[in-house]
């Protein structure tokens, strides 16, 4: 773990058990020694933070693993309530984590807000039904009991992203945490502020070292990962990192969850209200200034309707950049890098109607962008732009839309804008996606819980299914077993003469005891009583 040279945390005054020793970090082993956070609003200066070293981070898992043992054995119901804690003190100190994530991220203060409230709900959730996650019955045999228990996995690595660095960690780390396993956690290095803050507050309600983070690049992220001690890895990022993340685990065998990159379509079908379907493409592609794992990175319109929703599409992006509605891009390289696909896109033809260039002055800002007469080969078509840029493409029908939206490497998300239920039904049975959106670009029901697919990653991360993944499934199988007569151990001189095909029971009584066998005395008549095979013998 690392610990803020200059920067608005303060860790350094904190008691121990808030940041364990583990976070005092040399800066060598891994990493470039440094991070530097500077604000993308006005690129003023935000604090600088010291990387773990690799032998640091080993130690954090190695205290990771020491605390499991007596963190599983505390009560599932007990863990919730150290859970409801955390979520109390996440609340308490939600306005200064809200505006530390501005300073970091350029993330609109309620925008912000609202994440952390979230990250102290979803931690509240896992309070509730973590201590509910069980078991099946299994139906065997009358005389056995068959049933399946579930036991924590151990120590849990957590790597997650910038964009929700609140909300998301807290679903991860409480998910991890509430089914008995530890956790190192690994914040995104565009935030290291807010992830060790993050982790002073829920590391001050827990036991020591049930909860450990660790700051810096992809090079400590490597060196957590590659740890033998870490039993499963939790990542949310992007794909370029889940794959890698998934090689090294298929050494270690660690059990991974993604969820990574995703190209989600949105498809217009005809018939819809054009400046309705403007208005939600709008929001999926603008909102947190493009930058959530699920926005809209390609827009399929039928012809029919293509000229009033495109118009109703531009006339959106403008009032939201005259307002000033968006905050800028987390940086510059990652505005350079949606400033290049949207060159790209114009070189191979495609138009903006509305902005598609950077704008002067500091930070790292970029206006809302619509690109029209995409193609399907473009980039800003293929990859995941993580920028405010909404591509159309015009299609001739619903059939040409969903080839189009299928034709995907990843496989996270798609929503569909139709009055259609055929169509719908098709676009749900065909699309081949997690999480499949009609007539909403954002929203649902609490609970729900997707497995992304292709190159967008593997496993329930959320959710009450990533209760599942937290954990490992034990088989348990009862059989009623054979005891003797007398209740002691079975011995040569006491054998059970069953006769011919049949197998003894566990009162039959032993050779030469039947109380009713011709010659029996009177002391061994029925008054005699037997010894049941619950029951102790005698003296016992």
């Amino acid at each position: 773990m690392s610990r803020p040279t200059t920067g608005p945390t303060g860790l350094a005054e904190r008691a121990p058990h808030a940041v364990p020793a583990a976070a005092v970090g040399t800066g060598t082993g891994t990493g470039t020694g440094t991070l530097t956070v500077l604000d993308p609003r006005d690129d003023s200066f935000v604090g600088s933070v010291v990387e773990a070293g690799r032998e640091e981070v080993a130690d954090a898992v190695r205290r990771a693993r020491s605390a499991q043992d007596a963190w599983m054995r505390t009560p599932a119901a007990d863990r919730g309530v150290l859970l409801h804690a955390a979520a109390t003190a996440l609340r308490e100190r939600a306005d200064e984590m809200a505006a530390l994530n501005g300073r970091e991220t350029g993330k609109p203060f309620d925008d912000a807000l609202g994440g952390v409230l979230a990250g102290a709900d979803t931690l509240r959730q896992y309070a509730e039904i973590g201590p509910l996650h069980r078991g099946r019955s299994l139906v065997g045999a009358r005389d056995a009991a068959d049933f399946t228990i579930d036991q924590p996995r151990g120590v849990v690595a957590v790597i997650t992203p910038w964009n929700d660095p609140v909300a998301v960690a807290c679903g991860l780390i409480g998910a991890a945490l509430v089914t008995g396993s530890t956790v190192v956690h690994k914040p995104s290095e565009r935030c290291p502020h807010v992830g060790r803050m993050l982790g002073e507050v829920l590391s001050g309600v827990l036991p020591p070292e049930v909860l450990m983070t660790v700051s810096g690049g992809g090079a400590v992220g490597a060196a957590l990962t590659e740890q033998p001690d870490v039993d499963a890895i939790a990542h949310v990022g992007s794909t370029a990192t889940g794959r890698r993340i998934a090689r090294v685990a298929a050494l270690t065998g660690a059990h991974v969850v993604l969820e990574n990159g995703g190209d989600d379509a949105l498809i217009v079908d005809a018939g819809v209200d054009p400046v309705w379907a403007a208005e939600q493409a709008a929001v999926g592609a603008f909102a947190n200034a493009g930058q959530i794992c699920t926005s809209v990175e390609r827009v399929f319109v039928h012809r029919e309707i293509a000229p009033a929703f495109v118009e109703a599409l531009a006339a959106e992006a403008t009032r939201r950049n005259g307002r000033h509605e968006l905050g800028p891009l987390v940086d510059r390289r990652l505005r350079d890098e949606v400033q290049r696909q949207v060159d790209e896109a114009l070189a191979s033809g495609a138009s903006a109607l509305v902005g598609g260039a950077v704008p002067s002055g500091p930070g790292a800002w970029y206006p809302a962008t619509v690109l029209v007469d995409c193609g399907p080969r473009m980039t800003i078509m293929q990859e995941e732009t993580f920028g405010p840029v909404a591509p159309v493409q015009v299609v001739a029908d619903f059939d040409e839309a969903l080839a189009l939206a299928s034709a995907d490497r990843y496989g996270l998300a798609a929503t569909v804008l139709t009055g259609s239920i055929a169509n719908a039904n098709r676009a749900v049975a065909e699309l081949p996606v997690g999480t499949v959106k009609i007539n909403a670009v954002f929203g649902g029901a609490p609970g729900g819980s997707a497995q992304p697919r292709g190159e967008s990653g593997a496993g329930f991360g959320y959710g009450p299914e990533l209760l599942d993944e937290m954990t490992l499934t034990k088989v348990v199988h009862y059989g009623s077993p054979v005891l003797t007569a007398t209740g002691r151990a079975p011995t040569d001189e006491v054998a059970v003469d069953a006769g011919p095909g049949r197998t003894p029971h566990p009162q039959d009584p032993a050779e030469g005891g039947d109380p009713d066998a011709e010659g029996a005395s009177d002391a061994e008549g029925d008054d005699q009583p037997r010894v049941h095979p619950g029951q102790p013998a005698e003296g016992g």
